[in-house]
């Protein structure tokens, strides 16, 4: 599980609420809160 603020490496999150993607292109990328819903855990996809 990954959490906003973390740079848990490049890929697919998807919000463990509402299920919205959010794809981070470099390793040095932070989580943000979701977009959606403002949620902040993470699943790797």
């Amino acid at each position: 599980m990954a959490t906003t603020g973390e740079k848990p490496g490049k890929g697919a999150y998807y919000c463990e609420k509402c299920g919205q993607r959010v794809d981070l292109d470099d390793h040095t990328d932070t989580l943000p809160p979701c977009p959606k819903c403002a949620h902040t855990k993470y699943k790797k996809g």
